[in-house]
């Protein structure tokens, strides 16, 4: 009787372990996830204030242009330790500033879909439905429905014939093989 209770606390911390094992092993990394309320560490609420903290063995580097005492910062770009810039932030004009805009400069970030510099237009199109496609003078930026981010793919991508347009470009008219220039988020 003895030995049954045994094999049984055994079993029973045999299957604990194994579980405790296998939900760390498939929990999924996220420090360079992107979804729609977070950027690796940084939160869509996180203060400006809070960068040091989040990026402690990173460096940050502020835009210097503004040289007046109090004066906002305009850009706040991340480097990793090393030299690898990771991403671009835009703070808001809040009293409590948060940022209003991320441009992702490091190819390990990814979205929840999948999506990172190293994408296509096909993967993009794969992953999620267009809400707009605007052209500007140099590029297209693609919008997905019902998603913050949005994808910039430079012109010279573009057919000969599509370069130098001004006019609307379709998505149909974009090659599956178009590499993304920028990936961007945006927070109102």
């Amino acid at each position: 009787m003895l030995d049954v209770r045994k094999m049984k606390k055994t079993l029973i911390n045999s299957t604990i372990c194994f579980l405790v094992l296998f939900s760390a092993c498939t929990e999924k990394d996220s420090t360079f996830l992107i979804t729609e309320n977070s950027v690796g560490a940084l939160q869509k609420t996180t203060p400006v204030a809070d960068l040091e903290t989040i990026f402690n063995y990173d460096s940050i580097v502020r835009d210097t242009m503004n040289s007046k005492i109090g004066a906002s910062t305009k850009k706040i770009q991340i480097f990793e330790k090393g030299g690898q810039p990771l991403l671009l932030l835009t703070p808001n004009r809040d009293s409590v500033q948060t940022f209003e805009n991320i441009q992702v400069l490091d190819n390990r970030y990814q979205s929840e879909k999948g999506i990172s510099l190293n994408s296509t237009f096909k993967d993009i199109q794969e992953a999620y439905n267009f809400k707009k496609v605007v052209t500007t003078l140099n590029s297209i930026v693609v919008f997905p429905k019902g998603s913050n981010l949005y994808f910039t793919i430079d012109k010279s991508e573009l057919p000969s014939n599509l370069r130098y347009t001004t006019g609307k470009i379709e998505a149909v008219q974009i090659p599956d093989a178009a590499k993304i220039k920028y990936l961007m988020l945006g927070w109102d």
